[in-house]
């Protein structure tokens, strides 16, 4: 069973752009043509533009694309930054916004034509937060936390070892690092994931993460899943994702 994924994307639209571009090439070359894209979450933040990012997704699935998009954890800040601008998400660091720049909220906004957002008070840019389209949060909020299919359990950051999936907390799908990264034991299902970014994808055996970096302006990550083998794709085709 074959499946794409594609890493945390963070607003690089035409980084996006290049990895659909790599997974019509590897259809080409397999003759795939059901197999669906798998978006492992974080489509917003630090990146310049998380508005196109949402838009080509939205506008993908509509027409019939066999697109999967996860919810990250800075999907959901960027929606709790929407439903109240004075909110804290309780994983993150006490006192730090949506619009720290530790966050990267500010380039979001500033997608949507609101700009200069963390220099200004709060009280004035949630007045201007009418510019994003209700369309596209309710699209975000739409979105799955985990998507299984085959010998593949695609997710944004992970799981809670020893818990079964249906007793996993969105807490810990879109936020967990550890006990998780440092766990050796086989999950049932290779757990192909983002969140933690690193300095190329790796495969650890029991789980695979996709995330390169791409929001710190590092490359973005397209690979292809076949069973429990992993493949990267480039420009000069499949590389393989060996298990360390």
């Amino acid at each position: 069973m074959r499946t794409y994924a594609i890493g945390d994307i963070h607003g690089q639209f035409e980084k996006l752009l290049g990895a659909h571009e790599l997974i019509a090439e590897d259809r080409a070359a397999c003759g795939e043509t059901e197999a669906p894209i798998v978006h492992v979450g974080d489509l917003v933040d630090r990146g310049p533009d998380s508005a196109g990012v949402i838009s080509h997704l939205m506008e993908g699935q509509a027409r019939g694309e066999a697109w999967v998009v996860l919810r990250g954890n800075h999907d959901r800040m960027f929606l709790g930054f929407l439903e109240d601008p004075f909110t804290e998400d309780p994983l993150l660091s006490r006192h730090v916004t949506y619009l720290n720049p530790r966050v990267g909220g500010e380039a979001t906004l500033a997608s949507y034509g609101i700009a200069g957002a963390f220099s200004r008070p709060t009280e004035e840019v949630a007045q201007e937060l009418s510019a994003i389209p209700q369309a596209h949060r309710d699209w975000l909020a739409e979105q799955p936390a985990y998507h299984l299919r085959g010998e593949a359990l695609f997710v944004h950051a992970g799981i809670r070892p020893g818990v079964d999936l249906h007793d996993q907390t969105e807490d810990d799908l879109l936020w967990i690092r550890e006990p998780f990264l440092s766990d050796t034991r086989d999950h049932g299902a290779l757990v192909v994931h983002g969140h933690t970014n690193i300095e190329a994808a790796t495969h650890y055996g029991n789980r695979l993460n996709l995330d390169s970096g791409a929001g710190y302006g590092h490359p973005l990550s397209a690979a292809v899943i076949e069973g429990r083998d992993a493949w990267l794709l480039t420009p000069q085709g499949r590389v393989p994702l060996l298990p360390l």
